[in-house]
Formats: C-alpha cells, sequence, structure tokens
C-alpha cells in the first residue's frame, strides 16, 4: 500500500485513477479546485478512511504544502484543459500548468517526497512532419499556450529530478477518450447531434488526423512505466499508433446514434483552431519494450467513447 496525492483527481482522468488506486487498496488524497473536475466522479470515495479530498488550488503553495506532507507518491494530473481559452487567456497556462508545476515539485523537496508522475501532452511536439514521432523527436516548438506550458513543466520536472533527487516519470499522451467526458471531439459532436440531427459542424477540413486510446489503457501504461523503469528521469509516449480522421469521428458519432444522412458542414482549413495541430502520429515503441501496447485502435477507442457517453449523457 502507498499513500499517493493526486492532483486533478477529481477531472476526467483522474476519476478513473482515483477509482483505479482505491481498487488495488492504497491511501489516497485527491486536491483539486473543481475549476474543471466533477466531485461527482470521486464521491462514492468521500467516507472511506483511506480517501480524503481537499478542494483547493495549486497556486496555494503554503496550503499545498502542508497537506503533501507525508505521502509518498505525487500524480500531478491538475492542469488547464482547454487548450482555445489557454490561448485566449494567455497567462492561463504560465499560473494553472507551469506555476501549479513548479509549486508541486517545490512542496515535494519540502517534504522530501521523490516520485511523480506527470501527465504531459503531444502537443509540446509542435507542428511535426507527419511521421511518428518518438520522444527524442526535436526541437520541441509548441504552437499553443498549452503545449508551452507542458513542455515548460517537463523542464521543471527534469531540473528538480537531477538537482533535488526526484523520480520522474512523464507521459506524453494522445488524445485519452471514455467515460466522465465532458468535452473533447467525440463529446462536442454528440452534444450537436442532439440539437439537430441533420446537419453538423465539423471545425476545419475534417481530415485532422490523430491517435486515440482508452482511459483504461492510459491508466495501465502509465502504472507500467511506473512499475518497470527505473530511469531517473524519462519520457514516455502514450497513445496509439494508429490514428483517425476528423471526418471518421463525425462518422462514428452519427452512426453509434443511430443517424443517417447527416450533413457535414465545414469551417475550412487545415486547423480545427489557431493552435491546432492537424496530424499528429506517434511511435509507442518504447512504452510496448515495457510490456504495455494499447488494447484498441484509434477508431475502436473512438466507437467505445461514443458508446459510453452517448449512455451517460441519455
Amino acid at each position: 500500500m502507498a499513500k499517493f496525492f493526486i492532483t486533478g483527481g477529481s477531472g476526467f482522468i483522474g476519476g478513473h485513477v482515483v477509482d483505479r488506486l482505491m481498487n488495488e487498496g492504497h491511501q489516497i488524497t485527491v486536491y483539486d479546485n473543481l475549476v474543471t473536475g466533477k466531485k461527482k466522479w470521486i464521491e462514492h470515495h468521500l467516507e472511506k478512511k483511506d480517501f480524503k479530498f481537499i478542494e483547493d488550488d495549486l497556486l496555494h503553495f503554503d496550503a499545498l504544502k502542508e497537506v503533501m506532507a507525508g505521502h509518498e507518491i505525487v500524480w500531478h494530473l491538475g492542469a488547464n484543459t482547454d487548450i482555445v481559452m489557454g490561448n485566449n487567456i494567455t497567462d492561463y497556462d504560465l499560473k494553472n500548468c507551469t506555476i501549479g508545476t513548479y509549486n508541486i515539485l517545490e512542496a515535494m523537496r519540502q517534504n522530501n517526497i521523490d516520485k511523480i508522475l506527470f501527465a504531459s501532452s503531444a502537443t509540446v511536439y509542435g507542428d511535426a512532419p507527419p511521421i511518428h514521432l518518438s520522444e527524442t523527436y526535436g526541437p520541441l516548438l509548441p504552437i499553443s499556450l498549452y503545449g508551452a506550458g507542458k513542455l515548460a513543466c517537463e523542464g521543471l520536472i527534469s531540473s528538480y529530478s537531477h538537482l533535488f533527487g526526484i523520480k520522474a516519470w512523464i507521459f506524453r499522451f494522445g488524445n485519452v477518450v471514455g467515460g466522465k467526458m465532458w468535452h473533447g471531439v467525440i463529446y462536442d459532436f454528440i452534444q450537436k447531434l442532439r440539437q439537430n440531427s441533420k446537419e453538423m459542424e465539423v471545425l476545419g477540413n475534417g481530415k485532422q488526423e490523430k491517435n486515440y486510446f482508452m482511459i483504461e489503457d492510459c491508466i495501465d501504461g502509465m502504472l507500467c512505466a511506473f512499475h518497470k523503469s527505473d530511469s531517473a528521469c524519462d519520457v514516455y509516449n502514450l497513445g496509439c499508433e494508429a490514428s483517425v480522421t476528423v471526418t471518421r469521428i463525425a462518422e462514428v458519432v452519427a452512426e453509434e446514434m443511430g443517424l443517417e444522412g447527416v450533413r457535414f458542414k465545414y469551417t475550412g482549413g487545415a486547423r480545427g483552431w489557431p493552435g491546432d495541430v492537424p496530424v499528429v502520429h506517434f511511435d509507442t515503441s518504447k512504452m510496448l519494450k515495457l510490456g504495455w501496447k494499447a488494447s484498441k485502435t484509434s477508431e475502436e477507442a473512438v466507437r467505445e467513447a461514443a458508446k459510453r457517453l452517448i449512455s451517460q449523457l441519455t
């Protein structure tokens, strides 16, 4: 049994992580400001003796340092999750990603906690060529403030690891999907088709192509690297090497909603929004060598997530 401190533990990924670790018998403290998370995802744990929930902000360093004391492992998921908003409010990712992560690391240093799992993102790769990107690809030149914030966090974590002996597992996620999502292309398409089952707006030209993988696979991958990799600080792509286009996602969602003949109205352009990377392909061979592989293709993951969300939202 270990003592985990989980930031963002009431979010989409965080809620699933909490369920997994509680089922394994660990002691959990969730630290979340509930700006994007939902307390209902973890409310079934609230009365359990090995679970504690603290509603507070990563920017409140003194409170963070105090409640982190006594834990062994930090699972850092807390961050802004709205890329477009982060581009419009230009200090949002700086505060809620970069400075928040600095506060986490400094609280760890002062509390003598030496293990961190960090949720980074494929956005750190920037507008890379349409190749299967490995963890050694560079230079890393993000094109969104969200991606810049995540890359800055990776640098801070690497520095704290080198200087203060903090062991770090950094995960660059593809698109994680499943139930409990409250935003993202699958969720948005479902909501649009509930409003108009005949015609749907699709951002960009529909040819954007990325990898999607299940939330259960995401957690399995993080735990696989955590248990099997002994590096002092390392980076891992987590996702699926297969990809799927936005148009195909729209078709799959319509199929799962039992709709036929839906007209797609494209807004045009290669990007869905400023800062969007239209094509992302992953090289996951590093994780394959550790024994992990996504259980579904990108299209299969999209279809399963659509089924769960449709059931959840109706």
